[in-house]
């Protein structure tokens, strides 16, 4: 049976209308075309060479995944999709409403309403190992194609108007990076159009891959999962930071810095006498009091009753974010859980049929991804 390219997988239609002596221009409309009509066939598309369509035909699918299921959480806010791959392999990508009047800029309510982050996957699976988070329990499994990655944005983009992706989903995005930098290209161009400075990266700190980021993808947002303020407690939680010592992570993270002239998300998961107390937080202000950073303290999301973990109290995560804003003046929030009841919830996401749920509350939130920095 032939194995299909994605129709958004930019390198390789770029490289087969090359081959073909076709005019590369034609790929934003074809984008836009399917992005239209998402059950078209290729053969549809106006305004092509008639070179292009047995090209189409023969090597290209408009898509090659598909929606398997949608799951609507309770927080009435957030939607998961089950999204299967040509390979027969789940990911899953995760869809949170918020509402921009919630935030302030300028000490003054803001304009807007609700609108949508997409939460997308990398990977199936992931090699990172980290002890409290679900998708490293099931291993590593393939690399996303970039058309896999950016059709994640097209299935979302059919259920609701998307205006940030953040990509946390399943998966290190920078174990992936060429298909990371060519599906945010394609994301960031016509159609799509989407700003950089609306898509976040999350990484646990692959160095090598942080020091060429700036210079492939520049104006994008950089966030980090620091989830310990030293190297032993590090190595306790996240095996991969024996690979990438944090002394080595926060040099790669001042040269970014530097280059990028941005501030760089810190995410800290906060886990009950691990890396939460008072001294905890201290260690972590004095790391960071050089950087420009915005802080989001997470509270722990079960993975099952056999997680070794437990979830920090209210006082504590409060405690630990009074001390870095009152001490080091380091902008502190704390990420609202949502989607927990759909597995939907940072840390969570590992393929699973959870059972369906109808929408109740739907109280709408702020979102780090829309803060003003």
């Amino acid at each position: 049976m032939a194995t299909y390219r994605s129709v958004f997988d930019a390198a390789e239609l770029r490289a087969q209308l090359n081959d073909a002596g076709i005019n590369t221009k034609f790929m934003a409309s074809i984008w836009k075309y399917v992005l239209q009509n998402p059950g078209c066939e290729l053969d549809e598309i106006p305004d092509l060479p008639s070179s292009a369509y047995r090209l189409l035909r023969t090597k290209f699918k408009p898509f090659t995944s598909t929606v398997h299921s949608v799951f609507h959480s309770t927080d009435g806010v957030t939607t998961k999709l089950l999204i299967k791959l040509q390979n027969g392999a789940f990911v899953e990508a995760v869809i949170m409403t918020y509402d921009t009047r919630l935030g302030k800029y300028g000490g003054k309510p803001r304009l807007g309403g609700p609108r949508s982050t997409l939460c997308i996957s990398s990977q199936v699976g992931c090699k990172m190992g980290c002890k409290f988070c679900a998708t490293g329990t099931m291993g590593f499994k393939n690399n996303l194609t970039s058309g896999e990655i950016v059709e994640q944005l097209v299935h979302a983009s059919l259920l609701t108007n998307i205006r940030n992706v953040v990509f946390m989903g399943m998966g290190e995005p920078l174990n992936n990076y060429t298909a990371l930098v060519e599906a945010i290209r394609v994301m960031t161009g016509s159609p799509f159009q989407l700003s950089p400075k609306r898509i976040t990266v999350s990484t646990v700190g692959i160095i090598h891959a942080i020091n060429k980021l700036y210079s492939d993808l520049p104006g994008l947002n950089l966030a980090v999962s620091l989830h310990a303020p030293v190297q032993e407690i590090c190595c306790q939680i996240m095996p991969s930071a024996r690979a990438f010592p944090l002394e080595k992570l926060m040099t790669a993270l001042q040269t970014y810095q530097k280059n990028s002239q941005q501030k760089i998300f810190i995410e800290y998961i906060m886990l009950d006498g691990m890396n939460d107390e008072e001294q905890h937080a201290h260690r972590l202000g004095k790391l960071l009091e050089t950087f420009q950073v915005v802080v989001n303290l997470i509270p722990f999301n079960p993975i099952g009753s056999s997680s070794q973990f437990r979830t920090s109290s209210d006082q504590k995560v409060s405690d630990f974010q009074k001390i870095l804003r009152g001490t080091y003046n380091i902008r502190t929030t704390v990420r609202k859980q949502m989607g927990q009841d759909i597995s939907g919830a940072c840390g969570q996401l590992v393929v699973n049929l959870p059972d369906k749920r109808t929408r109740e509350n739907t109280s709408l939130l702020t979102d780090i991804e829309d803060l003003r920095i």
